[in-house]
């Protein structure tokens, strides 16, 4: 897939509030520190799509962004320990589930993981959580950049073995980079191939 056109359409902190004409959406989510908004625009290949930030937790509403005119990139509020308050993380929380159970629209949703680190307690029950709800993702390992291929790789095999435990059948998992592009192509593909069904 070639992206053509990529621009910010609106933010939400309702999904009752999204846009309600039907294009296909695809979600990105993660931990308030993993990376997600310099994979955003590696893959869109805009420098400033998604706002970067040194502070964790910076995403917090739903943000819509619309790809070649066809369809929707979504940006989630990060989940995990993002300096806010106990009170703006139940509103995540709020905000996150509303969307993810209820939004029709949604094709699938790329949970972000950062691959140098060891699986951590609350990416596991995120994951388990969508998997409860029947909810269809993807993992994405980012900053694949900063590790050896070989160290990636033993990383992704450490995260099948630890998913193995409570699945029977093993979501599918790539290693993408912000800086080198790593993944960009794969995920792409993937998109189109879900908007072609």
């Amino acid at each position: 897939m070639k992206i053509k056109s990529a621009n910010f359409l609106v933010s939400n902190s309702d999904y009752r509030k999204c846009p309600d004409d039907k294009k296909p959406e695809f979600a990105f989510i993660g931990r308030s520190n993993v990376g997600k908004s310099s994979l955003i625009n590696a893959l869109t290949e805009r420098k400033s799509l998604a706002k970067v930030s040194g502070k964790p937790g910076k995403t917090q509403l739903i943000n819509h962004f619309e790809i070649n005119d066809s369809w929707y990139l979504v940006d989630l509020p990060g989940y995990g320990w993002a300096k806010v308050s106990k009170t703006s993380r139940s509103e995540f929380g709020k905000i996150i589930t509303g969307y993810l159970v209820r939004r029709e629209t949604l094709v699938t949703t790329f949970i972000l993981i950062d691959i140098r680190l060891e699986p951590q307690k609350i990416d596991r029950e995120f994951i388990q959580w969508m998997g409860e709800n029947e909810i269809p993702f993807v993992i994405l390992f980012t900053k694949a950049d900063k590790l050896t291929r070989n160290k990636v790789n033993q990383n992704m095999a450490r995260w099948a073995q630890v998913l193995a435990e409570s699945w029977e059948e093993l979501p599918d998992m790539l290693p993408t980079s912000a800086v080198s592009k790593q993944g960009r192509e794969e995920v792409l593909d993937f998109i189109d191939r879900c908007i072609e069904v």
